[in-house]
């Protein structure tokens, strides 16, 4: 479930895991439509290596 809302939300998963800072950048990040891409993949990254 993560996984999904880390590609939906990135700037969401940050704050279920535990990281609001990166979060907050996630957001900044994400509100350009060239970023979205990067912070989705970033927060898959941070999802699946939290995760395990």
């Amino acid at each position: 479930m993560r996984l999904i809302i880390a590609i939906l939300l990135p700037w969401l998963a940050f704050f279920t895991i535990g990281r609001p800072f990166a979060g907050i950048i996630c957001l900044i990040l994400q509100l350009t439509l060239i970023g979205w891409a990067p912070a989705a993949i970033w927060a898959a990254f941070a999802v699946g290596k939290n995760s395990g």
